[in-house]
This record gives structure tokens, C-alpha cells and sequence, in this order.
């Protein structure tokens, strides 16, 4: 075994502790398997086990809150899919034991999503773990989950499942490292949520042993068996000066010469305000509206949304709150809207803004809920669609905004059509939010999900790096805000990047936003400027973070 292992670090911190694995040990029910029972009553089993696991998804997605909720959501919509029950209920009519049924049912589904082009294979994961959790319950086993333990510990995975990584309890998992993911994957996003630290994309970490002492540093990605006890002291020592150095750096976001850089907070909904209020967000840089929709038979109502819209909005009085509209379609499908037909890639299909131009109803009922919210207090809402690729659709959404008392409507950049015309957007957008994690994907050509893509779905790449700059340049010419709200804008050295690149706002996961405030107060606007030129002129994503960092010399001191 290595004696040091590295992988990409997503959510910063130190664990050290017994590495312990999780597996996902459900049978399978013997091909062949025939009911007991008369077809009826075999039916009714295996529907309710499918039941019981969305419910159970759906249980922990509200516990979680915040990015989670929306991922087990969509778990759960999976468990829920009536052409799967019916599918169960043929082969159980056909003589197969409710076990067998719904696992020859989800194979199936297996199969199609295999053969539906990369993103939707990327979903396969997800698909798999409804799966295992409902045979279980058919066969009387455990659930599939992590391993129970009287000793905290550092978690190892292949990978995790949405459903396991959204409860994980700091108390008992130290920190986590898995093989596949990338730094823009669900499990990482989680895990910042969580203020965990984590590394992933560890290629060599299936060799590690049960009970080998693990040193993880979430900030620089190496993961170290059996540390010598000087190793884990100077570990320990440096994420405690990182601790203190941002809970010392306070105030609104400003470079050290006193540029502003306002910070803002992703949120999922009311739930995450007390992290955003207690991390000192300055307002709201993306708050998705996706939860109040997903999980649910019909549409939410007008005074349903506009309560949730309104409990955000007097939380941060007379400051920025960014809403986007409905995010759908690709792997949030919505119940209560027909899918769009056969797509074989829906990530490059109809969601977001071109879902809603198929359902204006469902995006101006949402308006109209958003301006009446804005009447009821004193926030400076800033409304956004995402999934917009051209000046048609950039035109779209601000006329159906100004219709329903939007004042202030803009749009995403994750296109990078969009990104390399943002000059013609920019004539009826108000501002731009330029969501990175898609922006990255979209221009590597490389699904965030998938595991063995992780070097392309990086930030850092130069390419992506120059929509960047494309999109600011432009929106500065116009005289428009530009802000970044994809996980990028969560990396400490990165956010310093961005506002040289002439970005105004950031926008990140709460617990990010004391590291970052922190790494602007030791840099001035001239370095950022300069990393930012470094970063663009290096061949690839590496080269790009060493050239950023040795222009930066003030975060030395943070150990980034």
C-alpha cells in the first residue's frame, strides 16, 4: 500500500482515525424465485417496500435540508416511477416473488439508463441504491447504509449514495474518501454541506484495509495510512491556524486593499438560513426553488410558495437575495409535468429555462408568487432563469418577468453559447450568475457524476477560466453584476482567481464562506488580477492552481 495517497479535496478540515468501508451487501433473490402468495398480495409487498423507500428518501432528503433534500427527492421519484410499479406488477402476475420481480424491473431500468448515453449512465449509481434498499426490505435484511460503529471513523466508499452521504453524522465519521467522484459530484457538494472533510476521486484507495489508521486532509487531498504522530500534529495544526484565521477575518467580503466582494450563501430553502445568518453570508447568491416542487403530485400553491419565498427574503433585509426559477428536467424530473419525449442525453435536453418555456404557466405562477413575496418586505430580490443559451431566450424571461412585477431579472451562464455572446444577453438581462459546475461540464463535455472524468470537471481548467472572463468583461461593459455561484466560488484560492477575472459577487455553501472571506483579506485586487492571468496563460488545470497560488503570497499564511 502506498505510503501517501492523493485524491481531490472538496470540503476542507482534517480527520485521523480506524478507516472502516461501506458495502453494499443486499443478495440478490435467486433467478427463478416464485411467489407464495396470490398475485394480489405479492403485488401489494412489493409496492409498499417501494413506498417505504421513497418515503425513507424522502425522510431523510427533509431532515437534511439544503442540496440533499432536492438530490433524495429525485431517489425518490425513481422508487415512485408508475411504469416501474406496473413493470413489478406483470412479473409478479407472471408467477416471480415480489424480491425477484422488483429486481428484474429495476435491472431493466439499469439497462435503459446504461444505454441512454453518458449522463443518464452517470445516474446508474442512484438507480442501483433505490434498488438495493427496496430488495432488502423484501428480503428481510439490512438496508444498504453505513456501518455502525462505537468508534468514529473515516469512511471509505467506491462511492456514496446520495441517501448516505446527506445523514452522515461528523460525531461518528471523521471524514470520508472515495474512489470515483469529482469535485462538482453530489457526494461533494454534501459534503461541504456538512462542513465535512472529504476527498474523492482517490484512485488507489480500494487498497486500504479495514482498521488502517487514516489521516485525511479535505483541503489538500492527501490521504495518508498509518501517519507518523508528527504527521497528524502538523495536519491538525494547520486546519486549526486555518480555523482561527477565518473565524478572525470579519465583516462584509473585501480584498486586502479594500475591494468589496460581497458574500453570498447557496441555500435550498428556509431551512439552511440559520448556517448562511451564523457563517455571515451578506444575502442570497442562489436560492433553488427546486425543492418546494420535486416529490410531489402537483404543483405547490401560490401562498405555499410565497411563504417559503417570503421566510427567505426577511432574513436578510435591504440585501441581495438571488432566486432561480424551476430547475427541472435532466435528473430532477417534476411528477406533475409530462417528460419531454425520448432524450437520449437529457442534460443536453429540455430543462431548466426550456422546460418552462413548454410550461409558461408553472414559471409565471412561480413569478407572480416571487413579486408577491417581494411586496410583503424590504430584501432587493434579484430573480434568475436557468438553462439559457441565446438572446431569444435571454428576451424570453425578462419580458415574463417584467409581466409579473419582476423588477430585477437576470440569467445563468452555464451555457457556453451564452458565455461567448454574453455581450448580446447582457441587452435585456439585468445581471448574470454564471453557474460553474454546469459551465464546466458543459465545456469539458464531461458529467460532473462520473467518476473517471474528474480531471475534466475542474474549474480550473484554462478553458473554462476564459468563459469566465468572457462572460465578466462583457457584463462589465454593460454596466451589469456578475456573479459566481457554482462550487467553485466554495475553493478559497479559486475565489480569488474569480475576482480578478472581475467578478463582483460570490456565492457558495455556508460553511465556505469563512475560508474565502478570510483568503481575500490577505490578497489585494492587483495579485487577484495577476493570479487570474497566470491561471488563463497555464496548459492545464494543475499548471493553473500552481500559477494562481505563487501569485497569491498572502495565503501562505492560511496554508492554501
Amino acid at each position: 500500500m502506498p505510503k501517501s495517497l492523493t485524491g481531490v479535496g472538496v470540503s476542507s478540515g482534517v480527520g485521523y482515525g480506524p478507516s472502516l468501508r461501506l458495502t453494499r451487501s443486499v443478495p440478490e433473490p435467486p433467478p427463478g424465485d416464485r411467489r407464495t402468495r396470490d398475485a394480489d398480495s405479492e403485488t401489494g409487498v412489493a409496492v409498499r417496500a417501494m413506498e417505504d423507500t421513497a418515503a425513507d428518501l424522502t425522510e431523510r432528503g427533509d431532515l437534511a435540508g439544503g442540496p440533499a433534500k432536492e438530490v433524495l427527492a429525485a431517489q425518490a421519484l425513481m422508487a415512485r416511477d408508475p411504469s416501474l410499479a406496473d413493470d413489478v406488477r406483470r412479473r409478479v402476475a407472471d408467477g416471480t416473488s415480489a424480491a425477484r420481480a422488483v429486481f428484474e424491473s429495476f435491472a431493466m431500468y439499469r439497462e435503459m439508463l446504461l444505454g441512454a448515453g453518458e449522463y443518464m449512465a452517470a445516474r446508474v449509481a442512484d438507480l442501483d441504491d433505490v434498488r438495493d434498499r427496496a430488495v432488502a426490505r423484501l428480503l428481510g435484511v439490512p438496508v444498504p447504509g453505513v456501518p455502525e460503529s462505537d468508534t468514529p471513523f473515516v469512511l471509505l466508499a467506491q462511492d456514496l449514495a446520495p441517501a448516505d452521504t446527506a445523514l452522515l453524522d461528523p460525531a461518528r465519521v471523521l471524514a470520508f474518501v472515495t474512489r470515483e467522484g469529482g469535485p462538482t459530484s453530489h457526494t461533494a457538494i454534501l459534503a461541504r454541506s456538512l462542513g465535512l472533510p472529504a476527498v474523492v476521486s482517490c484512485a488507489d484507495s480500494d487498497t486500504i484495509a479495514d482498521g488502517t489508521m487514516l489521516l485525511v486532509d479535505g483541503a489538500t487531498g492527501a490521504v495518508t495510512p498509518e501517519p507518523a504522530a508528527s504527521d497528524v500534529d502538523a495536519a491538525r495544526a494547520a486546519a486549526a491556524a486555518r480555523a482561527d484565521a477565518a473565524a478572525r477575518t470579519t465583516g462584509p467580503g473585501a480584498t486586502k486593499d479594500g475591494h468589496p466582494v460581497p458574500l453570498l450563501a447557496n441555500i435550498g430553502g428556509p431551512k439552511d438560513l440559520p448556517a448562511a445568518l451564523e457563517n455571515g453570508a451578506e444575502g442570497v447568491g442562489l436560492y433553488r426553488t427546486e425543492f418546494l416542487f420535486l416529490d410531489r403530485a402537483d404543483a405547490p400553491g401560490h401562498e405555499e410558495q410565497v411563504a417559503a419565498y417570503r421566510a427567505v427574503l426577511e432574513a436578510f433585509p435591504g440585501r441581495k437575495v438571488v432566486v432561480r426559477t424551476l430547475d427541472s428536467g435532466a435528473d430532477k424530473p417534476l411528477a406533475f409535468l409530462p417528460p419531454p419525449g425520448e432524450e437520449p442525453n437529457p442534460a443536453l435536453g429540455e430543462r431548466g429555462l426550456r422546460m418552462m418555456r413548454r410550461f409558461p404557466e408553472v414559471q409565471d405562477a412561480q413569478l407572480a408568487a416571487l413579486a408577491q413575496a417581494e411586496r410583503d418586505t424590504d430584501a432587493d430580490l434579484h430573480v434568475m432563469a436557468p438553462m439559457v443559451t441565446d438572446p431569444e431566450d435571454a428576451d424570453y424571461f425578462a419580458a415574463a418577468a417584467a409581466d409579473a412585477g419582476i423588477r430585477t431579472a437576470g440569467i445563468m451562464i452555464e451555457v457556453p453559447a451564452a458565455a461567448l455572446r454574453a455581450r448580446h444577453l447582457a441587452e435585456s438581462a439585468a445581471f448574470f450568475s454564471i453557474g460553474t459546475n454546469d459551465l464546466t461540464q458543459y465545456a469539458c463535455a464531461a458529467d460532473r457524476e462520473v467518476g473517471g472524468l474528474g480531471r475534466f470537471q475542474d474549474p480550473w481548467q484554462p478553458g473554462v477560466l476564459d468563459l469566465v472572463a468572457a462572460t465578466a468583461d462583457a457584463s462589465g461593459a454593460a454596466g451589469r453584476s456578475c456573479g459566481v455561484c457554482g462550487e467553485a466560488a466554495a475553493d478559497p484560492v479559486m475565489a480569488c482567481v474569480l475576482v480578478g477575472l472581475g467578478i463582483d459577487t460570490l456565492s457558495m455553501g455556508a460553511t465556505a464562506l469563512p475560508m474565502v472571506r478570510a483568503a481575500l483579506a490577505r490578497v489585494t485586487r492587483a495579485q487577484c488580477q495577476a493570479a487570474a492571468a497566470a491561471a488563463r496563460a497555464a496548459r492545464g488545470p494543475s499548471d493553473a492552481v500552481a500559477a494562481a497560488r505563487g501569485a497569491l503570497p498572502g495565503l501562505a499564511e492560511l496554508g492554501l
